[in-house]
């Protein structure tokens, strides 16, 4: 008897041991190295942890209630009233309010929204719009419309950003920004004390702070998760997210469409895919990936270098200016993309981002923001500037939308590429959202105090 309880003991204690071990625990502050800015739109880092939006998107891409609890649509479509969360404070304890709301969502976009008006009604916002806005729920999930506390209703501008999130700022010193947690926040507090997102690191570097322990989070680009695997680097990788597209210009000399489908045929996805982004992503022939629609591979992605010279009949263009957005190996492809048009017969020359006053070609990724059909195309019309239609929300009206854009090859998509971070040992709970972001809300550190 003496015996099973001694061995019960142990058992007991030995499940307390693992349960502390793995039970989150409050504290410390998490390092995150970047190569890019962590204010850009449309994804920067610090954004995502200081402001919220009316919605959010969840884990599996669904909308989810975020600082409105819910929603209404009136009118076709053509009103949205969305009721505020009660009892949320930004970070310098003013209220959120229908007001405020609508002094940043009007600071944001202006007359170029994509509603005709916004207003407050009582602890309501409602958007008006002479065209069915049948994604706007989605659509305000988006991280161009999270709501920072701008000023204008009450004729004061607030020092800094200021939000609702899970944390706040707190200083920025020597290219790093330190997050301090709110610990007011609607959502409840995080685990973590703060965050220090280190900014403008080279890849090289952020690996090797990652190996001596200076860095817990860092960025593993699609064109070297093979050598980070190699490396034995603990990541977590998302799916296919991050489209790569030419946007092609339809002034001057492409205002010709013969040519710009020539330019489509040009270009090589399998050379792409295998020399600069190391096979990693899927090749694609259309802008929404197989796994939100099931219909992509009725888009064709190969290359046809006879009938893109006979679609450009003889005509030779002025030299064409491509960019890049992003940084070496986005130059990398660009380099690669003229060499195919090369071959197709355009002269084209790669210039810096921001140098020339006239662009012909434009290479980015696009980041996949929603699992629904609709709002993830909309979105990715927006990124790449084209014009909206209206979608008709079934897989054979938004097939018929999506073939009528590229049927006029002023976006090109190219490959769908994932998202990718190395972790350190410490880390606990790091996970990727469906637009391959990390989400920290859950995030704490092994050795918190």
């Amino acid at each position: 008897m003496f015996r099973r309880i001694a061995i019960s003991c142990l058992l007991a204690t030995m499940a307390l041991d693992a349960t502390a071990h793995t039970r989150p625990r409050y504290g410390g502050t998490l390092r995150i190295e970047i190569e890019g800015d962590p204010w850009q739109k449309p994804d920067g880092l610090a954004r995502r942890l200081l402001l919220d939006g009316l919605t959010a998107m969840s884990p599996d891409g669904s909308v989810q209630p975020a600082l409105a609890v819910e929603w209404k649509p009136e009118n076709d479509d053509h009103r949205w009233q969305f009721r505020l969360r009660a009892g949320v404070h930004f970070h310098d304890g003013t209220a959120l309010n229908s007001n405020n709301v609508v002094a940043s969502l009007t600071a944001i976009c202006g007359a170029g929204c994509p509603w005709n008006s916004v207003r407050a009604v009582g602890t309501s916002v409602v958007f008006l719009s002479d065209g069915p806005l049948s994604n706007l729920p989605e659509l305000l999930a988006e991280d161009q419309f999270r709501i920072a506390l701008s000023g204008v209703e009450t004729g004061t501008v607030p020092a800094g950003t200021v939000g609702t999130g899970p944390f706040q700022f707190a200083s920025f010193s020597n290219g790093t920004l330190t997050l301090a947690a709110n610990e007011n926040c609607w959502q409840g507090r995080a685990f973590l004390d703060a965050v220090e997102i280190h900014a403008h690191r080279s890849i090289r570097d952020q690996w090797l702070d990652l190996s001596v322990g200076r860095a817990d989070v860092v960025e593993v680009p699609a064109e070297q998760l093979r050598q980070a695997h190699d490396q034995r680097l603990n990541m977590v990788v998302s799916g296919p997210v991050s489209l790569l597209a030419l946007a092609v210009s339809d002034s001057g000399a492409l205002a010709n469409p013969n040519l710009r489908a020539a330019i489509a045929l040009a270009v090589d996805r399998g050379a792409l895919s295998n020399v600069i982004f190391q096979k990693q992503g899927e090749i694609t022939g259309s802008l929404l990936p197989a796994e939100v629609t099931g219909y992509s591979f009725l888009f064709s992605s190969d290359r046809d270098l006879n009938k893109a010279h006979e679609l450009r009949g003889g005509v030779s263009p002025p030299t064409l200016t491509l960019v890049a957005d992003g940084g070496p190996v986005m130059q990398l492809a660009a380099q690669r993309i003229a060499l195919n048009l090369h071959d197709a017969g355009f002269n084209v020359q790669v210039a810096n981002w921001g140098t020339p006053q006239h662009v012909d070609l434009t290479l980015r990724q696009i980041t996949l923001e929603s699992s629904e059909p609709g709002p993830a195309l909309e979105s990715i019309l927006r990124a790449a500037g084209v014009a909206i239609p209206v979608l008709e929300q079934t897989p054979a009206g938004l097939y018929k939308v999506e073939r009528q854009i590229l049927d006029t090859h002023t976006v090109i998509p190219l490959l769908y590429l994932p998202r990718a971070y190395a972790v350190g040992g410490r880390v606990r709970d790091l996970r990727l959202g469906f637009d391959g972001a990390p989400r920290l809300d859950g995030v704490s550190l092994e050795d918190a105090p």
